[in-house]
């Protein structure tokens, strides 16, 4: 299975990676910079995003990485990065929306009361990529928005992200996940229509061996689940993906020159395989709601991200 994927040459572009201090989101900032993008990595813990950074340098001669301070579970964290990326005054050529959080063993928070995984994967990606428009617009952007297999079936689950009983953490990951497609969809479909000269795409990475069920104690999971062993075996044996291979659609999505808007990329096979374009997942392709996630989503995180 091919790790590594031919890509145009990103020299002089600037290509911003979320959840690009380990897992896939390191295996996608790999892949743009050896085509030469110059690499932002917005990092939620510090140390761990200098490591990654390091880690890129080693991999790739005359990288250029740097690390940012972003917490996409709080708003305030958000709304300082995109002001400081705008005040730079320097075009953004590739917005990867890879970070993610999946199945807290209860019910967590963000900073703004929303239910976590739904906060972090889809309303903070949306309040990034709006907070940057700006500088998106600028460099004639490719937005990426990963999505995962559990989108493939079911839908939004709406008493999933705001009942406080009851909590079903893999309906409040789907539900995210779904919403994640659809703000991608609306997206490009509003860049078209105002000529905001964007390109907004969709991947996912099939399955793979990732930290996402791995121990997190901080969202309360002291061991890793008994779903990252059996995917770990998976893996070794070819019959998922690995963390590299799992990164490709994503990069393909980010470079293709031939991508259309509104377009989804993964593995050729659900859970692994080389990249491809693929159809659009019944849930995923619902124009209605994708509008109606769009104008939900605006209002949810208020007039300093309104576009």
């Amino acid at each position: 299975m091919p790790t590594i994927l031919p890509t145009p040459d990103l020299t002089g572009r600037v290509a911003v990676v979320t959840g690009a201090s380990d897992g896939i989101g390191v295996e996608i900032a790999t892949q743009l910079a050896r085509a030469g993008a110059e690499l932002i990595l917005p990092v939620r813990n510090a140390a761990k995003g200098e490591s990654a950074a390091n880690a890129i340098r080693e991999r790739v001669a005359g990288a250029r990485v740097a690390t940012r301070p972003l917490d996409l579970s709080s708003l305030d964290s958000v709304a300082d990065l995109t002001a400081t990326l705008r005040a730079e005054g320097r075009p953004v050529h590739v917005l990867v929306n890879n970070a993610g959080v999946m199945t807290p063993p209860t019910r967590q928070e963000t900073a703004d009361g929303f239910e976590l995984q739904w906060g972090t994967n889809h309303l903070g990606h949306a309040a990034l990529t709006l907070g940057l428009l700006p500088v998106l617009r600028e460099g004639g952007a490719r937005v990426v928005h990963q999505t995962s297999i559990a989108a493939r079936s079911g839908g939004i689950d709406r008493a999933a992200v705001t009942t406080l009983e009851g909590y079903d953490a893999m309906a409040a990951y789907r539900s995210s996940k779904i919403a994640v497609a659809h703000f991608g969809r609306e997206l490009h479909r509003r860049s078209r229509a105002s000529d905001w000269g964007l390109t907004s795409t969709l991947a996912h990475p099939g399955v793979s061996p990732t930290n996402l069920l791995a121990a997190q104690p901080g969202l309360g999971r002291e061991r890793e689940t008994g779903a990252r062993r059996v995917i770990r075996f998976l893996s070794r044996v070819g019959v998922t993906g690995t963390v590299a291979s799992a990164a490709l659609p994503a990069v393909l999505a980010a470079t293709d020159p031939s991508a259309v808007g509104g377009e989804f990329y993964g593995p050729k096979r659900l859970i692994g395989g080389p990249p491809a374009r693929i159809p659009l997942w019944p849930p995923l392709s619902d124009d209605a709601e994708a509008a109606r996630i769009w104008d939900e989503t605006l209002q949810a995180i208020g007039t300093r991200f309104a576009v």
